[in-house]
């Protein structure tokens, strides 16, 4: 099973340079998840009749938002957080917008496990919403992955909006404390390793420097490979040995972010 995650930061401007279809066609995921998708699903003008389309997009237009393509069609489809978790992490809205209303999640479910894709908020460069990221989002998150996690193993990707170690970016001692690698940022991908999900990357290349999935569009910094590994597959520990494959794919255009691929064998 081939899983791709792919922040397209717009999947209008991606598809109007003529780089998302060639993409899917190369690489033929049997299920592609995006974020930051920026659009409505009429909006897109992208046809792939080999798959399936889920959307959940942000009410405000042209922001956020996540899509799930699936050449399989899912048992199930769930968009958003529970309602019961929502409310006990009172995600509600916090001055920038309600995040429940910014199209973040997508569940879906197939035979043998769940696949979700999140677009985590960003805490923002001056932290005024890491608060909400660090209390309540993340934890809300990690408890809806656990829920599931009771009914069938989980696969669940995306932009989380932070390097998790030192090696995880390119200039750790001058970005500590900013926004993407905060302690308490970092603590959410420590709290989802403890809760037992495992990072497929870091899984088969624990020591593997210099693999990023986001560059700045500041001082040419893709090209100097100046990066960022913020997007993220993620498994349940029973998945851990059914692991073919994790590969960042920095070749591919289009995005401010690459895409990650993962490679089950199920």
């Amino acid at each position: 099973m081939k899983l791709i995650s792919w922040n397209v930061n717009g999947i209008r401007a991606v598809h109007n340079k003529n780089l998302f279809v060639p993409f899917v066609e190369e690489h033929k995921p049997d299920v592609l998840c995006l974020q930051e998708t920026k659009a409505q699903q009429h909006q897109s003008e992208v046809d792939l009749p080999e798959y399936e389309e889920y959307w959940n997009s942000a009410e405000k237009k042209g922001y956020s938002g996540t899509a799930i393509f699936t050449k399989t069609k899912p048992l199930a489809v769930l968009l958003g957080f529970p309602e019961d978790i929502a409310k006990k992490y009172k995600l509600v809205n916090d001055g920038y917008g309600d995040p429940t209303k910014e199209g973040r999640v997508i569940a879906v479910e197939f035979p043998k496990l769940y696949v979700v894709t999140v677009y985590t908020p960003n805490s923002k460069e001056d932290l005024s919403r890491l608060s909400l990221r660090h209390k309540q989002w993340d934890p809300a998150f990690l408890e809806y992955m656990k829920r599931l996690e009771e009914t069938k193993p989980v696969a669940f990707c995306g932009d989380l909006n932070v390097a998790h170690k030192e090696i995880d970016l390119t200039n750790p001692k001058q970005n500590v404390g900013k926004h993407g690698f905060t302690d308490e940022e970092r603590e959410g991908i420590d709290n989802v390793i403890e809760a037992g999900f495992v990072d497929t990357f870091r899984h088969l290349y624990p020591d593997t420097e210099k693999a990023y999935s986001w560059w700045s569009h500041f001082a040419n910094s893709r090209a100097r490979n100046v990066g960022w590994r913020i997007d993220y597959w993620f498994v349940s520990k029973k998945l851990g040995k059914h692991i073919k494959k994790a590969e960042i794919l920095p070749e591919v255009m289009g995005s401010d972010h690459c895409p990650v691929l993962l490679d089950l064998d199920l």
